[in-house]
């Protein structure tokens, strides 16, 4: 059912827009904040057309000269690139941020359960909520993991959960992401776009800040120090210049106030970690790493790393440093463990999920194959460990061929792959060379723990610039907005 919509004066930026079927983040109502909605909607509308593209031109422009790139390992031909900014923004209500950060709060405070219970008693593998195998034959399960403990009881101290928003505008998780989610700079970063490209779009609106990350994240990284340090010593350990986003490690270790060091500028001594400075080493207590696991330390993962620190891991396991995400977090973010979260939440909350799921067909089982083996045309289907949009397949849309060529790929290796119905995304007004026009988003909002969990009030908007296209990943063309979360009362 399509919700009624906001109606706007012609002529005007918004003329000629039309949202289709799909949910509608700037015309869609929802239930509260109509009046802000409204206002923002006609403040919108009244744009210059030519104004709006002078000062998006601008706004891009500023993107270069701050060097606002990431990096695309398949494309040979330009591997740095700026993710493209669309300058009308995404509007969430006060109401609906509401229940998602209290949705959030709840997923997240589940994983963190789930991930002590798989590394501890392994209760809820014991009574069949999840099946044993899923996680102890995963390759992100580490059981030199079992019996440690971690600081606060926090294992994914960071985490991004991925939403998209359905036809009839129900928030849906899409994708836990528990290891290293990428994009929170893009957040910041746009806000700043915004404010000195388009001052007069914010004016007399109350939009929450996103501005404190920085802060948020150092003070849980402070407060998952080991015991006994007083003041703790943080750093953010990044591969390097090579990295896809590394200009987001740059941008976190400035917002934190916070040294970035690679791998050879730490070195373990008698299990504690040291830093090399001009003045000689300083002690490390706790690591917001932005290195998967595999390479963390040569000593315990793969060998030939070149980017981690040997002995990282003895330190680690004698508590005198603290990492964040823990090693072994990416066994709760599996595309098919992701299927049991409702489950997972129901056990350790004893509350159904505030945010349901995306329904989700596990071809690793029998009943999960067939439907999808019979449905491929209209469905989904995804590689349990990929991300990136890499590796999938969009039934509706692939040719007869390709379509072929996949199932071929899901019978050889069932396992590898999960299913879901094709979900009309919710667009939102985006400039495009033929004007105003609707583009399909998505929503990833950031949660950080330390001894409790805070969402930040905003998110990633990302955006299928392709007219049509459901694939938003900033890899494959995709671009990003700004989000405004409304205030409420008191905020």
């Amino acid at each position: 059912m399509t919700r009624p919509r906001l109606t706007l004066p012609e002529p005007g930026l918004l003329s000629g827009y039309d949202p289709a079927e799909f949910f509608c983040e700037a015309l869609s109502l929802r239930g509260d904040g109509e009046a802000e909605l409204a206002a923002i909607a006609a403040r919108l509308n009244a744009l210059d057309p030519e104004d709006l593209r002078h000062r998006a031109a601008r706004a891009e422009k500023e993107l270069f000269d701050l060097g606002i790139t990431f990096t695309v390992y398949s494309d040979k031909d330009a591997i740095d690139r700026i993710l493209p900014f669309d300058v009308l923004p995404r509007v969430i209500t006060a109401g609906e941020w509401s229940r998602l950060e209290a949705g959030i709060i709840q997923r997240v405070t589940a994983i963190n359960l789930f991930l002590a219970d798989l590394y501890g008693d392994q209760k809820i593998l014991a009574d069949k909520i999840v099946p044993a195998d899923l996680v102890l034959g995963n390759a992100n399960f580490h059981a030199f993991m079992r019996g440690l403990k971690v600081p606060c009881g926090t294992y994914s101290h960071v985490c991004g959960i991925d939403l998209i928003r359905d036809q009839e505008g129900l928030f849906r998780v899409l994708e836990d992401n528990a290891r290293t989610p990428s994009g929170v700079s893009y957040v910041v970063e746009n806000r700043n776009l915004m404010l000195q490209c388009f001052p007069d779009l914010m004016e007399d609106t109350r939009v929450r800040a996103v501005d404190d990350y920085g802060l948020m994240l150092r003070r849980a990284l402070e407060e998952i120090a080991p015991a006994g340090v007083d003041e703790p010593s943080v750093v953010l350990l990044s591969p390097g210049i090579y990295n896809s986003a590394f200009f987001e490690h740059v941008f976190l270790a400035r917002e934190m106030g916070v040294p970035l060091v690679e791998g050879r500028d730490l070195v373990v001594e008698n299990d504690r970690v040291y830093m090399l400075t001009t003045a000689g080493k300083a002690p490390v207590h706790s690591i917001y790493r932005r290195i998967d696991d595999f390479f963390l330390d040569p000593k315990v993962f793969r060998p030939d790393s070149m980017l981690g620190v040997p002995g990282l891991m003895d330190a680690y396991r004698k508590g005198n440093v603290s990492l964040a995400n823990a090693p072994g977090t990416g066994v709760a973010d599996d595309k098919a463990v992701y299927a049991y979260m409702p489950r997972v939440i129901k056990y350790y909350l004893g509350e159904d999920a505030i945010l349901p799921n995306v329904e989700t067909f596990i071809c690793r089982e029998a009943e999960g194959l067939k439907y999808t083996l019979d449905n491929l045309e209209h469905l989904v289907v995804k590689p349990v460990g990929e991300s990136g949009g890499y590796g999938m397949i969009l039934g509706p849309k692939a040719s007869r061929s390709e379509i072929d060529e996949f199932r071929a790929k899901l019978k050889a290796d069932p396992a590898n792959y999960i299913s879901q119905p094709m979900i009309g995304l919710s667009v939102s007004p985006t400039l495009t060379t033929k004007g105003t026009q609707p583009r399909h988003v998505d929503f990833r909002p950031f949660a950080v723990t330390g001894a409790s969990t805070k969402v930040l009030a905003g998110g990633l908007t990302r955006v299928a610039m392709k007219e049509g296209s459901l694939v938003v990943n900033s890899s494959q063309g995709g671009g990003s907005k700004d989000t405004w979360v409304l205030a409420g009362e008191g905020q």
